[in-house]
Order: structure tokens, then sequence, then C-alpha cells
């Protein structure tokens, strides 16, 4: 255990806190993500409507990339997280009041922003943590964010059927998980920022070492917002179901993540981090081709579960490797592989909306599914010892 991370809290309680962050991230964006639809419908978009309103996203992290880079190098990573969590869920209160496009669009700049400064800390602060530990902890805390994504989508599912309005529903999230992160705050862990001596660039792209999972964690991201912002309208559009159908299904998917990130600790030691990365990239194209080839409910679903279980892994055990990086801090090489990563998470599901509009839902989703196979290729770049 390292004294130098340790300070007043026990691990336990540290890895208690940080798995409340993770909680507060994934049920403040699935609840976003759970009113996409219908947000859409009340401003009457169309697809390329909404993914250029979507665009906002991650222009807001491109913005703010340099400045987290920034930030991770001068502060602790449970400073910036707690900056991060608290601006990103006051933005959410912000997007249920929204009644114009332009008025989300400069909201989600805002959101996106802030996202990024609380997702990269938080997973600063993960790695942190998982070096008080001998063994495998990094896929559970995002099996809690997982779980948090279930819950926010199942009360988004709830307040659809309910009629309960976004500027209600959000708001009431936000504030609460505002409440949460001031809670946990005490026990977050504490780590010394160590000094450099030698001036580097605020905004740097991955190294080397980084490049191949920074890709991997791309198409990962990618595949995984697709789905979070597209999967209710594919069932809506390519299968013709109810949205009560479309939101189930979308909890389906959240089930199969969920499962997966907590069975990804124990996989680590049995088969190893290569294989993992490996089947889930099979896992990504197998599924969303189910979906795509069979457009029929009961098919479509358990493509979703096979996407669910594909993507489940990936990022946690890539940025788990990313602190391993010999040429920067733990926090700066996360801020780093992100740069690449949380483009695929931000920028490819608006391009979906355009080659929806174009081409039609099923084409934009096999694409989304021959991205799959990229994670294979990169695999077979990665050395046993890495």
């Amino acid at each position: 255990m390292s004294q130098t991370l340790l300070k007043t809290a026990s691990p336990r309680n540290i890895r208690i806190a940080n798995a409340i962050f993770f909680f507060i991230s994934g049920f403040s964006y699935s609840a976003w993500a759970s009113r996409i639809p219908t947000i859409k419908h009340t401003m009457h978009l169309n697809e390329a409507q909404l993914g250029g309103i979507l665009f906002a996203l991650p222009v807001g992290l491109m913005v703010t990339m340099p400045l987290t880079n920034y930030l991770l190098g001068r502060y602790s990573s449970r400073a910036i997280m707690l900056l991060g969590a608290l601006a990103f869920n006051l933005m959410l209160c912000f997007v249920g009041f929204a009644s114009a496009p332009w008025q989300l669009v400069i909201i989600l700049l805002g959101f996106g922003s802030s996202r990024n400064l609380f997702n990269v800390s938080t997973n600063a602060q993960a790695v942190s943590v998982q070096r008080l530990y001998d063994k495998s902890i990094i896929t559970t805390f995002h099996g809690i964010w997982s779980i948090a994504g279930f819950a926010g989508a199942a009360l988004g599912y709830i307040m659809v059927s309910y009629n309960v309005a976004p500027n209600w529903h959000l708001p009431i999230v936000g504030v609460s998980m505002m409440g949460l992160s001031l809670f946990a705050f005490s026990n977050t862990l504490y780590e010394p920022v160590v000094q450099q001596t030698e001036k580097k660039p605020v905004f740097s792209l991955p190294d080397k070492f980084l490049i191949k999972f920074s890709v991997i964690a791309f198409v990962s991201m990618a595949c995984e917002n697709t789905m979070y912002d597209w999967s209710g309208i594919y069932f809506e559009k390519a299968i013709h179901t109810s949205k009560q159908t479309a939101t189930a299904a979308f909890v389906f998917y959240m089930i199969a993540i969920t499962a997966g990130r907590f069975l990804g600790d124990k996989m680590v030691s049995r088969i190893g981090i290569k294989r993992i990365l490996f089947y889930s990239g099979i896992f990504i194209s197998t599924g969303l081709f189910i979906a795509v080839l069979l457009p029929y409910t009961i098919p479509a679903i358990i493509g979703f579960i096979f996407t669910g279980l594909g993507v489940s892994c990936i990022v946690p055990l890539v940025f788990s490797l990313a602190g391993k990086s010999t040429t920067m801090s733990s926090a700066r090489a996360l801020a780093s592989i992100s740069t690449i990563s949380y483009l695929g998470f931000l920028i490819v599901p608006p391009l979906v909306g355009f080659i929806a509009e174009a081409a039609g839902i099923r084409v934009s989703f096999g694409i989304i599914a021959l991205m799959g196979s990229i994670v294979i290729w990169m695999v077979s770049k990665i050395k046993e010892d890495e």
C-alpha cells in the first residue's frame, strides 16, 4: 500500500467514496440520455438536427481538454473531481429548462466541458485507488457507473411513462447529485502533486506507449455513447416499437454492461487483459450486426446485450494500462489518452445522426458494428507484457 497516497481515510472508505463519484457520473448522464427522445420530439427535430445539436458536447470537451490537463498537473484529482461533479450536475439542471435548439446548444457546451473535467479526474482517482490494492478493482468502479446508469434509465422510464417533463426530472437529479458529491468528498484520496521541473505543453497527445490503447478506447466509447444517444431512436425508427419498449431495450443494454464490469476484475486474473479486449471487439461487432441484420424486437435486444458485454470492460482496463505510463503521471496520462478516446464518445454519436438522415439509421449502426473490428486489430498490436 502506498503511504504517499493514503491520508486520513481508510482504503475501504476511499474506495467507497470513489465509487460514489462513479455513481453520480453514471446516474446524471443516464438521466440526460433517457430524455433525448423527449427533447427531440418537443423541439420537433429530425435526426440530422439532433445530431448537429449533440455536436456541442464534443466542442465543449475539446475546449476543456487543455484546461483539464493543466489542472491535473497542478492540483490533486480529488479537487478537480468535486469541481467537475458540481458543474456537471448544475448544467444537467439547465438542460431541463432548454426550450429552443439554440439554448440547448449553449447548455450542452457547458455540459460537455464539465463532463470532461468530472470524468477524467474521477478515472485518475480510480487509477490511484487501484494502487492501494493488490487485486484488480478498477472494472468494479465502472460497474458502479453502470448500476447508476441503469438506475437513471429506470427512473427515466418512469418519468416518460408518467409524462413528467424534463424541467422537473433533470433538476431534481442534478440537485440531489450535487448534495451527494459534497457528502462523499471528505473521504476521497488526496494525491500530492509532484511539481514538474521540466516544462511540458498544456495540451499533449498520447505517446507511442498509449496510442494503441487510445484507439481501442475511442472505438469503445464511440459505440457506448451511440447506444446512449440513439438506441431508443433506433428501436422507434428501425424496429417500429413504442417508446416504452425502446427504453426497455436500453435497460437490457445497461444490465449487460453492469454484469460485464462486475465480472471484469475476476476475468482479468483468469484470462488476462489482452484476451478480454479481444473478445470485447468480437462482442461489439456481433451484437450490432445482429441488431442491424435482424431488425425485430427480440433479436435486436439480444444484439444490444452482446454489445453491452463488449463495451463493458474496455475503458476501465485501458485506463488502468494508461496509468502505467513511465513518461508522465497517471493523471496526465489519463488526460492525454482521453484526448482521443473521449472524441469517440462525443463526436461519433452526432455523426450517426447525419448518416441516419442520409442513408437510414440501420446503415449508421452497421458502420459502428464495423468499428468493432478495429478493436480486434489493435489488440493484436499489444505485447503480452503491456
